[in-house]
């Protein structure tokens, strides 16, 4: 029978060991990691693409709005980290 510690003890040093992994950007004096930079990128692109549905008239037959939304900015903040911070 497996040890069941086994899993939890390779989570906990994954956790640890990649946590540094995250690269750290200067801005302005202040350092910020590259996901928040990706978020606040999704968030502004999200804005952007309501503003186009609204104007376009597409907005009332995109279906649930927060989920949509939500989606847009993922795919906006994943498309960021590909595209401007590669592994």
């Amino acid at each position: 029978m497996a040890d069941r510690g086994q899993p939890r003890l390779a989570v906990l040093c994954a956790a640890v060991l990649l946590s540094g992994c995250d690269p750290v950007y200067d801005i302005e004096g202040a350092f910020f990691p590259s996901w928040m930079v990706c978020l606040l990128a999704g968030i502004g692109g999200a804005v952007g693409l309501r503003l186009v549905f609204v104007r376009t008239g597409l907005e009332p037959y995109l279906g649930p709005l927060p989920l949509i939304y939500t989606c847009l900015t993922l795919l906006v903040a994943m498309t960021t980290w590909v595209l401007f911070f590669p592994v």
